[in-house]
């Protein structure tokens, strides 16, 4: 997946801020971008990690 087109970040903040009732001021929206941006480029580099078929999850452990 490609970095997404500054628009289309535009929108989707616009879009969640809208959908959790959050107000954004304007002069917020550059830092919140720029976050929105770095968050996704590195749940796509997660995402596209490659694993060997041998990998296993990790156990979940509960107190």
């Amino acid at each position: 997946m490609d970095e997404l087109p500054e628009p289309i970040l535009d929108k989707l903040i616009d879009a969640s801020a809208a959908a959790l009732g959050l107000p954004v001021a304007p002069e917020w929206k550059p830092a919140i971008k720029a976050n929105l941006a770095v968050t996704l480029h590195l749940a796509n580099m997660v995402a596209t990690f490659p694993l060997p078929d041998e990998a296993d999850p990790a156990p979940t452990f509960e107190a």
